[in-house]
C-alpha cells in the first residue's frame, strides 16, 4: 500500500469483470454481451462522423440523444440523462442521491459494482439476503434510512420484479431515492419508466450495451424526474463535461431510431433464452425462472466449479462466482442458436465423460 494513496483508494475493492481471453476460438458466454451486430444504421451514422468532426468537442448536452430516448419512452428530454455507460450513471447516482452517513440498501446477491461504489464514496450499505427462490423480499427494502438501488432483472440471479412490488418499495421510501437499474429490462416485462410521472423518487437506469448491441460505445442512461436528472447533470459537470464522445453519441442515436431491429434482435434472443432452458432442464438443471438475456443454473448432481473448469478447457466461458448461496450456480449468456448448439455440444461431451466433477 503505497503511503501517497488517498483513504477513497484505500477503501477501494475494485470490481472484477468477467474474463477477457485473447483466443479466437472462445465460445464467450460469460458477460453478457449481444450476440448479435448493432443495427447497420449504427455503422453508417459512425462513419459519416467520423468524415467531418472529430476534431471538435462533442456536445456536453447530448440534446439530440436525449430527444431520441425521450421519444421512445414518451418523456421529455429533461427527463433523459446520457452517460459514459451505465456504470458511469450509477456511480453518478450514488454521489448524487446517496450521503456518507446513511445506510443504503441493496440485494446481497446482485450487481458486485454496487459495494465498489459503497466503499469508493464512502457510503454505509446493509446487503439484504434474498428468498431462497432468489426473490426479492420485498418488506425489506421498506423505510430505507439512506436509499435503495437492485437491478431489475437481478444480476446475476435473472429474476423480475413486478411494478406493483416496486410501487411499495417506491411509497415506504418517500424521502428516499430508489434506483431501479434495468440493463437486462428490454429481455423482460415491463420496465419500471411508467411509474416516474407518479413518483418523484424514482430514478431508472438504463445501458444500449445489451439489447442494443452497444457494449463497445459505452452509452448508458437514466431517467426520472427533471430535480433528478438536473441533480445528475450537476455531479457530472462537476467531473467531465464530454462524457460520450461524438462516434458514441450518433451510434446510439441510430440505435435508438432503429426499433424494428431492436425489437427483432431482442424477440430472437427471448426465444433462443426458452429453447436454453428447455435443453438444460433435460440436461439436469435447475434453471432460475429467467427474464434476461442470461440464465443462472446449477446441475442436479454435478459442482459449478467443476462444470466452469471443464467449459473452460474445452474454449467455453461461462460466468462461476465464488460466493455463498451462489457457488453452485453457473451464469451462462443467450448466444445465437449456433452458439447455443456449440455450447450444448460441448458440455454434452463433458457430462457424458465425466462421472464426477468437483
Amino acid at each position: 500500500m503505497s503511503k501517497f494513496w488517498s483513504e477513497a483508494v484505500k477503501r477501494c475493492d475494485p470490481y472484477v469483470p468477467g474474463e477477457q481471453m485473447n483466443n479466437p476460438n472462445i465460445l464467450k458466454l460469460n458477460t453478457n454481451e449481444n450476440p448479435n451486430p448493432p443495427s447497420p444504421n449504427v455503422m453508417e451514422a459512425i462513419n459519416k462522423e467520423m468524415e467531418r468532426k472529430l476534431n471538435l468537442y462533442p456536445s456536453p448536452t447530448v440534446d439530440q440523444l436525449r430527444n431520441e430516448i425521450a421519444a421512445y419512452y414518451h418523456l421529455a428530454k429533461e427527463n433523459i440523462f446520457v452517460g459514459n455507460g451505465s456504470d458511469e450513471v450509477l456511480a453518478f447516482s450514488f454521489m448524487a442521491f446517496f450521503e456518507p452517513g446513511k445506510k443504503i440498501r441493496f440485494p446481497a446477491i446482485s450487481y458486485s459494482f454496487y459495494p465498489v461504489y459503497a466503499k469508493l464514496f464512502n457510503i454505509p450499505y446493509e446487503e439484504i439476503p434474498l428468498n431462497r427462490d432468489f426473490t426479492l423480499p420485498v418488506e425489506d427494502f421498506f423505510q430505507s434510512e439512506g436509499g435503495v438501488i437492485f437491478p431489475n432483472p437481478n444480476a446475476p440471479t435473472s429474476v423480475y420484479l413486478g411494478l406493483d412490488a416496486i410501487e411499495e418499495i417506491l411509497q415506504s421510501n418517500p424521502n428516499q431515492m430508489v434506483i431501479i437499474d434495468e440493463a437486462y429490462i428490454d429481455f423482460a416485462l415491463e420496465s419500471a419508466v411508467s411509474l416516474i410521472a407518479t413518483y418523484d423518487n424514482l430514478l431508472v437506469v438504463q445501458t444500449m450495451s445489451k439489447s442494443r448491441s452497444l457494449a463497445g460505445l459505452r452509452v448508458g442512461f437514466a431517467l426520472g424526474n427533471p430535480n433528478a436528472i438536473e441533480a445528475l447533470t450537476r455531479i457530472k459537470d462537476s467531473f467531465n463535461s464530454y462524457t460520450l464522445d461524438r462516434l458514441a453519441i450518433v451510434g446510439a442515436e441510430a440505435a435508438m431510431k432503429d426499433t424494428d431491429y431492436f425489437i427483432a434482435t431482442t424477440q430472437k434472443i427471448i426465444q433462443t433464452r426458452e429453447w436454453v432452458i428447455t435443453e438444460m432442464k433435460k440436461r439436469g438443471f435447475y434453471v432460475v425462472p429467467s427474464k434476461a438475456n442470461f440464465i443462472f443454473a446449477s446441475h442436479y448432481t454435478k459442482s459449478a466449479l467443476g462444470l466452469y473448469t471443464a467449459l473452460k478447457e474445452n474454449e467455453v466461458l461461462v460466468r462461476h462466482f465464488n460466493k455463498p448461496d451462489i457457488d453452485n450456480y453457473l451464469r451462462i449468456t443467450i448466444g445465437t442458436d449456433n452458439d447455443m448448439k456449440l455450447f450444448f455440444q460441448k458440455l454434452d461431451d463433458i457430462l457424458e465423460k465425466a462421472s464426477t466433477l468437483s
